[in-house]
């Protein structure tokens, strides 16, 4: 797990900083209930998201368990976050209209627990919403990587813990079905087939690390052969889904 304590200062620059974070919170506002409401943003980090979501009307309040990140979440929304546990949330339940998890789930062994204690606070009719699917991002979107890497891909798929399918099987069993999606843009984050080569020879890739040797060189090779090796294919498209019971 990221020591995200320390890399607080300058994980926003790390992650594609405003341009990014305006885009998720221009995908998640189009699934948010409208009119007075309250919402909690589970692993809000430095808040970067979380005060776009502000409005008037509007009570909104971020919770993370690093105090790193939640020095630079309060400075942005001052009075609004907590620190907090995403599977033992302070909040009683059923007392929020919706809860917003961005960039959370894949990293959890189980997210499973996260769901349901998301569930938990949820008012009837509430929306739960979340990012899934977050290792396809790159792939979306057609490109002459994504087609020299596909073979790879399929192949040595990993089991990741934010697959879709999953998670709307873990909602159905909370009594939440799906009720909207939304894709918006890594602004900014597009590789080149260079960086593709540099992140993929340094471990970083998870289709690759159980491929043999072999194969992990025939794919550096065709990303080689590309044109163009440093200008940078389309930006990862992340894909929201509302969950409402």
């Amino acid at each position: 797990m990221i020591d995200y304590d320390g890399e607080a200062r300058d994980y926003d620059a790390s992650r594609g900083g405003e341009p990014r974070a305006r885009a998720a919170a221009d995908a998640v506002e189009l699934l948010l209930p409208q009119g007075p409401c309250m919402i909690l943003d589970i692993a809000c980090g430095t808040g970067i998201v979380t005060r776009r979501l502000l409005r008037s009307e509007r009570a909104v309040v971020g919770v993370d368990r690093s105090p790193g990140m939640l020095s630079l979440a309060g400075q942005r929304v001052p009075g609004g976050v907590v620190r907090g546990d995403a599977t033992r949330l302070p909040f009683v339940s059923n007392g929020v209209d919706a809860v917003v998890i961005v960039w959370l789930l894949h990293l959890l062994p189980d997210p499973a627990s996260v769901l349901a204690e998301a569930a938990r606070v949820l008012r009837p009719g509430g929306v739960l919403i979340t990012t899934v699917d977050k290792d396809d991002a790159y792939f979306v979107e057609d490109s002459d990587i994504a087609q020299g890497t596909a073979d790879l891909r399929r192949q040595y798929a990993p089991h990741v813990p934010d697959h879709s399918g999953r998670v709307l099987s873990w909602a159905a069993e909370l009594g939440l079905g799906l009720a909207g999606q939304m894709v918006f843009p890594g602004t900014g984050q597009g590789r080149s087939p260079r960086r593709w080569r540099e992140v993929i020879e340094a471990g970083h890739i998870p289709w690759c690390t159980q491929a043999s040797p072999g194969q992990v060189t025939e794919v550096c090779r065709r990303l080689a052969a590309l044109p163009d090796q440093d200008a940078a294919r389309p930006d990862p498209l992340y894909r929201l889904i509302a969950l409402k019971a």
